[in-house]
């Protein structure tokens, strides 16, 4: 049985996005994305990328070629 993370390091919040560590840390820089600091680590609530992703960002039509 595999348990569903709650909690993301910069790292895997990362890969989940598709993006780069620096833009995740630019994000957290900007107040985009809200981080948590646990001991010394910081770590992304899952429900912070879910709400990163639903912002009013315009969704990104695939052009007809792309398949």
């Amino acid at each position: 049985m595999q348990t569903e993370l709650l909690a993301f390091s910069r790292r895997e919040a990362a890969d989940a996005l598709r993006v780069s560590l620096r833009t995740v840390d630019y994000l957290i820089a900007q107040g985009k994305l809200r981080g948590r600091r646990i001991g010394r680590r910081v770590v992304i609530p899952k429900t912070e990328l879910e709400r990163l992703l639903r912002q009013d960002t315009p969704l990104v039509q695939a052009a007809a070629d792309d398949n």
